[in-house]
Parts: structure tokens; C-alpha cells; sequence
């Protein structure tokens, strides 16, 4: 019989993911990831048998519950349409600000695993995960655009194809110059006027 772990596998990937999404695959090292984590390397190793390992279990994770999280909003039929896209992209700027409160910028672990170059190619399971993210998101953001055009909010003739991609891109600009060290205030002011033509 196996030895029981001493640690959540739920929490450790949580805690990885917060180092991926800043910090990227690369300049992750494992002594960052066991400090995170609150774990020994070996415990580590025995559970996940690889950064890479770790890494890809990780970005499932993260991508799994942070669409899961945008599903609440962007399907609440309580919430016009626009009230929907407001609240996510309010939630993004929120994140970069509490994040440079510490010193940095939010991250996602989604837009450092697409620009780093070779990493799609490195395992087939981040490919997979990475399209099914992009995918699902889109469509989410696609429904709360159509809805905004039934209720109003959303001007009428706003593509839902081309406006989920359109915030897509402005959420993962946001990101990146978050990580640049952009302040919050200018983000968010970036963040509302790159959306403008989604609002009624």
C-alpha cells in the first residue's frame, strides 16, 4: 500500500498555478514551486513525477476554474448583457490591482503558456487544453453578446464572433501590460475604451 500524501493535491496546483501565471514555465523553478506549495521537492516529485507533469496539471486546473468562474457571470440572466462583460473585465482589473499592490503584475498562466514559444509543441495535452480554453471562452463571451443584443445593452449590430474576440484581445493586452508594470488606473481606463464599441 501506498503512502498517504501529506499535502492537497487540489491546493498544491493552485499554488503552482499562481507562480505559472506570473512568472511562466521557464522562470518557475521547482525551489519556487515546493515554497509555494508548502511541500518537499521529493513529496513533490512523488506526486506529479515532473515540472512538466506538474505544469500541465496545473494549467488544466487553472483554465478549467477560472472559465468556470466567467460561466457564472457571462450566463447570469440577472444581468443585461454589457453588466456581464462590465463585471468580467472589472474582475480582470481588480486582479492586476491587488497584484500590483504586491509588487507585480496579475498574470495568467493561459497568456504566458501561448506566447511562450515551443511550449504547444512540448506536450499535446497543453495544445488541447489551451484551444478547448480559448474555444469555451469565446462562446461564453458569444452568448452574453447575443443576450446584450436582446436586451439592449449591446449595440445591435455587434458581431458576437468578432466582439468575444475583441475582448478576448483586450483581457490578454491587459494582462500583458500588467506584467509590464502598467498601473492599474491606466488599465482600466485601457480596458473600457477597448471595449466601448461592445456597450450600448
Amino acid at each position: 500500500m501506498g503512502r498517504p500524501r501529506k499535502f492537497d493535491e487540489a491546493a498544491v496546483l493552485d499554488a503552482a498555478a499562481a507562480e505559472f501565471r506570473v512568472h511562466g514555465f521557464a522562470d518557475t523553478s521547482t525551489e519556487r514551486l515546493c515554497e509555494a506549495a508548502g511541500v518537499r521537492r521529493g513529496s513533490l516529485y512523488n506526486a506529479f513525477t515532473s515540472k512538466d507533469e506538474l505544469f500541465v496539471r496545473a494549467l488544466e486546473r487553472y483554465a478549467t476554474t477560472y472559465r468556470e468562474r466567467q460561466a457564472e457571470v457571462l450566463e447570469n440572466t440577472a444581468l443585461t448583457g454589457a453588466e456581464r462583460l462590465r463585471v468580467i473585465m472589472g474582475r480582470v482589473i481588480d486582479e492586476e490591482r491587488t497584484a500590483r499592490r504586491a509588487g507585480h503584475g496579475a498574470g495568467c498562466m493561459v497568456v504566458h503558456s501561448l506566447m511562450t514559444p515551443g511550449l504547444r509543441e512540448r506536450d499535446e495535452r497543453i495544445a488541447r487544453i489551451l484551444d478547448r480554453d480559448l474555444r469555451e471562452r469565446l462562446e461564453l463571451l458569444e452568448g452574453a453578446i447575443r443576450a446584450g443584443r436582446l436586451d439592449g445593452s449591446v449595440p445591435q449590430d455587434a458581431d458576437p464572433a468578432e466582439g468575444a474576440a475583441l475582448f478576448v484581445t483586450v483581457v490578454n493586452g491587459i494582462r500583458i501590460m500588467g506584467q509590464a508594470g502598467t498601473p492599474a488606473d491606466v488599465l482600466e481606463r485601457t480596458a473600457l475604451a477597448g471595449i466601448a464599441t461592445l456597450l450600448a
